[in-house]
């Protein structure tokens, strides 16, 4: 039986290499303007994305490009809702010049850590993205909440990201938040693949294309299929 692996990485965030990473993932989550990213990035990763077959997500935030969505907020959530609904419906008209669709929605920095344990943060995410397929931490209130409203949901590890012993990432600063190395990322992406729809490279370092290159290597040679998921 042939297994299949989705490998996605946050792009348009004006930090890496955009049509290198392109080359590389299957599915892009693109940085819709609120943390980083502007219409111009959005068409260029649509259009590269829609060149190579590369699924397109909408990676939605709070609104806080100062700190590239990182920050803890307390949104009200209507206003988080119209919030999301703006950030998917400027991608969604760009991604259809581009020549392809926005295939799910998956929440960026601050806004992820919260939705997992916050139901009405989740639910005005939810409620902003239409019927949205998402991508999220296995587990979190946001992917329980997606299920019981008949949403498909889709579950991502972080190779690069340490883990706490409850399933959650270590917060950025505390010691152990981040694996550097490349080789003990790429084995991190082979053990998460056992229990995940997809592995996700962060997009915002140096570093970020050769990562994802090795972790796409590791996962061929243990013999995984990469392909967006949901096809």
């Amino acid at each position: 039986m042939t297994r299949r692996i989705d490998l996605n990485a946050d792009l348009g965030e004006e930090i890496t290499d955009d049509a290198a990473l392109l080359a590389v993932v299957t599915s892009a989550n693109v940085a819709c303007g609120y943390h980083a990213g502007t219409p111009e990035t959005m068409r260029r990763v649509c259009e590269e994305a829609a060149r190579r077959g590369v699924a397109v997500g909408a990676q939605v935030s709070y609104l806080d490009r100062e700190h590239f969505g990182r920050r803890p907020l307390d949104v009200e959530p209507s206003l988080l809702r119209e919030h999301v609904f703006d950030q998917v419906g400027q991608l969604c008209d760009i991604a259809e010049a581009a020549g392809t669709t926005v295939s799910y929605v998956k929440p960026h920095g601050a806004l992820y850590n919260r939705v997992v344990t916050d139901a009405d943060q989740a639910a005005a995410v939810l409620a902003g993205s239409g019927d949205l397929p998402v991508l999220g931490l296995p587990g979190g209130v946001l992917l329980a909440l997606a299920t019981e409203a008949g949403r498909a949901v889709w579950r991502e590890g972080f190779p690069d990201r340490g883990y706490t012993s409850d399933g959650r990432l270590v917060p950025r600063d505390q010691p152990g938040a981040l694996v550097h190395d490349r080789d003990e990322v790429a084995a991190n992406a082979v053990r998460l693949a056992e229990s995940v729809d997809s592995v996700c490279v962060h997009g915002d370092s140096v570093g970020a294309v050769a990562a994802a290159v090795a972790v796409r290597r590791t996962l061929e040679d243990a013999g995984w299929v990469l392909e967006p998921f949901g096809r």
